[in-house]
This record gives structure tokens, C-alpha cells and sequence, in this order.
């Protein structure tokens, strides 16, 4: 919030009075070429006038909000708000600043480097002698480097700023440690239809004309947005400058006219895990249905079919196993499909698998067993296979014992001898457990039945 000597001039990227400009301009007056500046887009009209008009926060900023909670006590700390596109980040700093009494600097890391944080800094330490503390916004704040973050650490410890960045991904992965250590990370949600549904109507009351839409087509509207109110917004300003239809348009009408907002996914980003993880538990809890979801959005958002395949084939083998032999087989053939057809005919296949793995029999003894017997092999060094087992193919080999003793397990009554295959020295160890799922079932129970001989054969 500017200081009020400067409230009359323009202000440069730092919410300052900028030097020598010409008049201000805001919408509809006219500049000195005689030409009418651009109308103010309604999203940045209908934006909040104070803490208690933001929608789809209430967790933050409703009575019990922690944000809310911050103000009353006086003790508002560095924040670090994580959200979505169109969820209200920026007209939250600029809400806590005016509910905080501090002055408002923003910064965006798109377009600032190590010069203009300097620059923000000496006039945040002018403006704190002067008694009065600064709340400094840095929008997409994770495209800064690990360099240019440590860089806001020195200022946010003294306090000559209250930092508030923001950002679309997760900061786990995004932000160093050091500068998440003295931020309190908040999460803001995806605007939900309660929320979308009420800036329509505030969007309405700004127009003072109902949207020209049916109710189907509402929704579709909110639909459309996927939780980005600034969205809806631009998409509710289109219809608005339209000629009155004489009848609404319906939902199918709406579509056509209106470009549906990209589904957010980020190959190589949080969104691609945490798909990849959804389709992945779904799966492992039989939801056929919900893993199909899942799949389609990884698709929808531009996903190699490629690496879901190996995701698939790796869940073969370490969910399925031997509860469904059959399914790591499936899945190369799966995989193999997609090679052969292409998109999108491939993708059938892949869909088939999805939907195979997902009701499948289950079971992670194999992989349990394999971790198990990796740390085994680690612990027990380099101990020999028991002679009895081992080739001779010479005769100083036969001489110093290799393959004495050796039972062929075919000539056997049983097709079994029983003998034991461990090192000498080492203690036999059950790794493989089968369940009783699926075909596991039918391996427990021949395995049960040679330990029944091993152990008569031993005694």
C-alpha cells in the first residue's frame, strides 16, 4: 500500500513513485494522443477490497484461519504461498499488507535479477527508520536461483521485510532450505464450485446484467475453469461482451464458443508425480475405475504413453507378481501394442492394462522377498555354494570334492531331494512368503508341501 505523499504519482515495479512520469492513467480517461486507455478487465475490478471478500479460503482467512489469526496477534511472519494459477496469492499480499499497516513492494522472479533485489532492500531499510515495516510480494518466487533465495535470508532474519512469496509449485523441490526454514508455507486451495459460482455472481452485480448462459451451462462455465477463478473471470467477460442472445446458451453452445483452460500438468514437475502416484494407488487398491481416471489425465495433459507403460509394467511386477503370473507378460504386450499402433490406437491397449492390473489378484511377496535377500547377500559377503551343488568339470575338482553327494532332483519319487542349496555356514532363511491371492495361492501350497519333505528327508 503506497505511502500517502506518493499516492497521487505512478508507481514502478517496486509499488514506489516513479520518477518524473507523465499523469497517471486508469480506465476510461483519456491520454494526451486523444486515444481512451484500455477498460480495466473485470477480474482485476471484481478483485477483493479487503481479507473478508476473498473466496475459497476460509481455512486461512475465515474466523479460525490461520492467516486471520496472525493479524489479530500482531505477528504476521514471511509466508510463502503455495497455489494454483487464479486462487487469490497476489490479491493476498497486497490484503495482508493493507490489514497489517505495512508498506507493499512486490517483485516479480520473472522478470527481476540481483540488481533490483539490492534496490527493493536499501528501500525497505529506508522505509523501516522511518518506523514503518515492509511486506515485499515476490510472485513465481521458485524461478529465482538457489543463489538470488539465499539473497532474501539476511533481510527476512532482521526483519527489514516480512517476505511473502508465491508460487505454482511445490517447495519442497522448488525453494532452498535455508529460506523455507524461515518461511511458514501456506497452502491455498483450488477454488471449489462454491467459490467459482460466487464470482459469477459478484461478476453479474459488477455487469448488472444476469450471464447469458442456462444453468447447465453455468456449470459447465465453472467446469471449464478447472479452479482458476482469474479464468472464469476472463471467460465470464467474454460472454458479457457479447450481443444478448435471444435465447441463453446451453452447455454445448458455451463450449463452442469458449476455449477450455488447459489442463495443468507438468512433465517433469510435482503434477507428474502426483498423477503417476494416484494412478499407481488406485490401482493397488482395485479401483478400475478411478485408475482409468487417472490414466486419462496423464493423457489429457500431454504425457508420454511411453513412461506410463514402464510405470505399468513395473507395478506388474512388484504389485501384482505372482498373485496374476500372467500380468508382467500382459504388460510388455501392452507396451509392445503401443509401439506397433501409435497414438492414440495404442493407448487402447495401455487402457486394457490398467484396467487388468487393477483387478488383478495382488501381492508383493516377490518384492518383499527380493529386498529381503539383497540385504542378506550384502551381510553374508562372499560364502560358496555347498560343494555338493557345485560343477566339476575336471578332475581335481571332482577330487577335492565338487558334486559329491549330489541328488538329481528328477530321479527322486517326488521329483524333490530336499537337499539344501544355502552356503555352508549359513542358516537356512525363508524370504519368499506367498499370500493366498490369486495364484499364490496354489505356490503356498507345493511349498508347504516340499518343506513337509525337506523336513522328514532331514531328520
Amino acid at each position: 500500500m503506497a505511502e500517502q505523499s506518493a499516492s497521487s504519482m505512478p508507481q514502478d515495479l517496486f509499488g514506489q513513485a516513479a520518477p518524473e512520469a507523465g499523469p497517471s492513467v486508469s480506465a476510461g480517461v483519456e491520454r494526451s494522443s486523444g486515444r481512451s486507455a484500455p477498460a480495466q478487465p473485470l477480474a482485476d475490478r471484481l478483485r477483493p477490497k479487503k481479507l473478508e471478500d476473498v473466496v475459497g479460503q476460509d481455512h486461512l482467512l475465515g474466523a479460525d484461519g490461520s492467516l486471520r489469526g496472525m493479524l489479530e496477534r500482531g505477528s504476521l511472519s514471511s509466508l510463502i504461498l503455495w497455489g494454483g494459477p487464479g486462487v487469490g496469492k497476489t490479491t493476498i499480499a497486497r490484503l495482508l499488507a493493507q490489514a497489517g499497516g505495512f508498506r507493499f513492494m512486490q517483485l516479480s522472479a520473472v522478470f527481476s535479477g540481483v540488481a533490483d533485489l539490492k534496490k527493493t532492500f536499501e528501500q525497505a531499510r529506508h522505509i523501516a527508520e522511518g518506523g514503518r515495516s515492509t511486506l515485499l510480494f515476490v510472485d513465481e518466487i521458485h524461478r529465482f536461483n538457489r543463489a538470488q533465495q539465499d539473497g532474501f535470508l539476511p533481510v527476512v532474519e532482521d526483519g527489514t521485510v516480512v517476505l511473502v512469496g508465491a508460487t505454482t509449485e511445490n517447495p519442497s523441490f522448488a525453494l532452498n532450505s535455508a529460506l523455507l526454514s524461515r518461511c511458514q508455507v501456506v497452502v491455498l486451495n483450488r477454488l471449489d464450485d462454491a467459490a467459482m459460482e460466487a464470482l459469477l455472481c459478484r461478476a453479474e452485480a459488477e455487469m448488472q446484467s444476469d450471464l447469458p448462459a442456462t444453468k447447465e451451462a453455468r456449470a459447465t462455465l465453472r467446469a471449464m475453469a478447472d479452479g482458476d477463478g482469474r479464468y472464469l473471470l476472463n471467460m465470464a467477460e467474454q460472454l458479457f461482451s457479447l450481443k444478448k442472445p435471444d435465447v441463453p446458451f446451453d452447455a454445448q453452445g458455451l463450449s463452442k464458443l469458449l476455449a477450455r483452460r488447459a489442463v495443468l500438468y507438468d512433465r517433469d514437475r510435482e503434477e507428474h508425480y502426483n498423477l503417476i502416484s494416484a494412478l499407481h494407488k488406485s490401482m493397488r487398491g482395485s479401483d478400475p475405475d478411478a485408475a482409468l481416471y487417472w490414466f486419462a489425465r496423464m493423457l489429457e495433459g500431454g504425457e508420454d504413453p511411453r513412461y506410463i507403460a514402464r510405470r505399468l509394467t513395473r507395478f506388474a511386477a512388484e504389485d501384482v507378481g505372482m498373485a496374476d503370473p500372467h500380468a508382467l507378460p500382459l504388460a510388455i504386450a501392452a507396451w509392445e501394442t503401443f509401439e506397433r499402433l501409435g497414438s492414440p490406437e495404442g493407448e487402447l491397449a495401455l487402457a486394457q492394462l490398467v484396467v487388468h492390473l487393477a483387478t488383478a489378484a495382488k501381492s508383493n511377496a516377490v518384492y518383499k522377498a527380493y529386498k529381503a535377500v539383497r540385504r542378506a547377500a550384502r551381510a553374508t559377503g562372499s560364502l560358496m555354494p555347498p560343494a555338493h551343488i557345485l560343477n566339476a568339470p575336471t578332475r581335481l575338482m571332482k577330487d577335492i570334492g565338487y558334486g559329491k553327494g549330489y541328488e538329481y532332483d528328477h530321479d527322486t519319487e517326488e521329483g524333490f531331494s530336499g537337499q539344501n542349496y544355502f552356503p555352508d555356514g549359513m542358516k537356512r532363511e525363508i524370504f519368499y512368503r506367498p499370500t493366498g491371492k490369486g495364484y499364490e495361492r496354489e505356490v503356498r501350497h507345493r511349498l508347504e508341501t516340499w518343506a513337509s519333505l525337506r523336513e522328514r528327508r532331514q531328520s
